[in-house]
């Protein structure tokens, strides 16, 4: 149906999205930037659920490094904020959710 419309020239990404190619110069080249903008921060976010994630199984089960893991984890969010991959808000709500869920992970691994 859409090759009857005339809609030929549409393209969808790896995201199912429908992608138009941009026949203006300047558009091209904001299309690159964004591809390669979206992969850095893909890249930011992952490392970021990575060291969350340690951060908290080194809490719960009381590693020796679970402190540095906690502080690491509380530098990647803030470096992410400062890098504009998220808002500062919601940095300030990770560090807060995370510190929480240490605190609780700490005392149960002291209980066991």
């Amino acid at each position: 149906m859409l090759g009857q419309l005339g809609f030929n020239s549409f393209q969808t990404n790896l995201h199912g999205a429908c992608n138009t190619v941009a026949n203006i110069k300047s558009q091209i080249k904001r299309n690159r930037q964004n591809e390669k903008r979206r992969l850095a921060n893909k890249a930011v976010r992952s490392e970021l659920r990575t060291r969350v994630k340690g951060a908290l199984v080194a809490a719960e089960t009381g590693a020796e490094n679970a402190e540095v893991a906690a502080s690491i984890a509380m530098k990647r969010i803030d470096k992410a904020a400062n890098k504009g991959v998220i808002h500062k808000n919601a940095a300030a709500r990770r560090k807060s959710r995370l510190a929480k869920r240490l605190t609780v992970g700490a005392a149960g691994a002291d209980a066991s």
